[in-house]
């Protein structure tokens, strides 16, 4: 195996020669589990931690490794390894990090496209995956949607779900397929390019971990049953873990995720929400909510059935989740500052004191 395979390319060799990382050997996280990580490399696999510089200097999570990242390692024994720098990301798929306000968690990184996969059997919702759709499109990622499962339903009720999404959201394709019987494996290989990387989005129980273990043609990811009682999915994969592929492909298989929160993500509402933001430059006032404003295009359109209903809800909560988040990390910045320079005023005080 080369690093080639593993997705590296001239850019990432140009940015080692830049910064003198030469004396050090390049690999990939491909697994990460309470900052403890696995880099691989063109020879073998290190388990590796971060040198304490890296740590001191980080500003917040997202300054730590994540699978997908590209490292500069040094071996310190035969399987261990010390990360020295995270080379630059191409992508970054994030979330907000679960019960921190104003905090975000990196999903995965370098990712080209993204497989956003649901079950067609239980807990089927659009505006889940317009969520999912709005994080990949906030980090540049092309969006695949898989419906998978679909030997648990007939086709009629196949048929009527695939309108309705494809109703609700336009130019993404959409793959139905099935773990069990394999229809539709061959369409999602289609997507899969040697060297690329890919991911997976979803819920627990949705078949992630399953479909790994089918497009990779071995048994890598422990995959379990769906509760009976709840009818809910069971977190099996607990971390991230990255696969090469057959056929040249990279996949990186995540946790299911129950909460899938927006961080600063304008640019991927305004194109997952696209028919919105183009309506609302025909609203009466600039600063249009779109929710009690007079001659708002948006809420006509609502009421003519030309927006669906649902879709324009679900905008509205992301539209206040993003503004949310992105008014604590502005108070955080304050309070950082306005602590800055009291630590400042104080070491002055004491040098006229002294």
């Amino acid at each position: 195996m080369t690093l080639e395979d593993l997705g590296y390319n001239s850019e990432l060799e140009n940015y080692r020669k830049e910064k003198n990382l030469d004396s050090f050997a390049v690999g990939r996280v491909i697994s990460e589990h309470k900052e403890r990580y696995i880099v691989k490399t063109d020879e073998k696999e290190y388990g590796s931690e971060i040198i304490g510089n890296l740590r001191f200097t980080a500003k917040d999570r997202t300054d730590f490794p994540a699978v997908g990242d590209w490292v500069a390692i040094s071996e310190y024994n035969d399987n261990n390894a010390l990360i020295h720098a995270i080379f630059p990301r191409k992508t970054v798929i994030e979330r907000q990090a679960v019960g921190k306000h104003g905090e975000k968690q990196i999903i995965a990184t370098n990712i080209d496209c993204a497989f956003i996969v649901q079950a067609v059997d239980r807990d089927f919702n659009i505006s889940r995956i317009e969520r999912y759709l709005t994080i990949c499109y906030t980090s540049n990622v092309a969006p695949v949607i898989i419906l998978n499962k679909i030997d648990l339903i007939g086709e009629a009720e196949l048929k009527e779900l695939v309108t309705k999404v494809q109703q609700r959201i336009k130019q993404v394709p959409v793959i139905t397929m099935s773990n069990e019987n394999m229809e539709g494996i061959e369409k999602v290989n289609e997507y899969i390019k040697k060297g690329e990387t890919y991911c997976l989005l979803g819920s627990s129980g949705v078949g992630k971990s399953t479909l790994s273990n089918n497009l990779s043609r071995k048994s890598v990811m422990k995959t379990d049953t769906i509760s009976t009682s709840t009818n809910k999915g069971r977190h099996v994969t607990s971390h991230r873990e990255l696969l090469i592929l057959e056929n040249g492909g990279i996949l990186i298989d995540n946790p299911g995720m129950r909460e899938v929160g927006i961080t600063d993500s304008e640019s991927g509402l305004k194109n997952t929400f696209d028919t919105i933001m183009n309506l609302s430059r025909k609203c009466r006032f600039k600063d249009c909510t779109h929710t009690i404003e007079i001659d708002c295009a948006v809420i006509s359109a609502v009421e003519d059935g030309e927006i669906d209903r649902s879709s324009y809800e679900n905008y509205l909560k992301m539209e206040r989740e993003k503004e949310h988040f992105e008014t604590t990390v502005a108070e955080k910045r304050k309070k950082d500052k306005n602590f800055g320079k009291m630590i400042k005023n104080y070491k002055k005080q004491n040098l006229k004191n002294n």
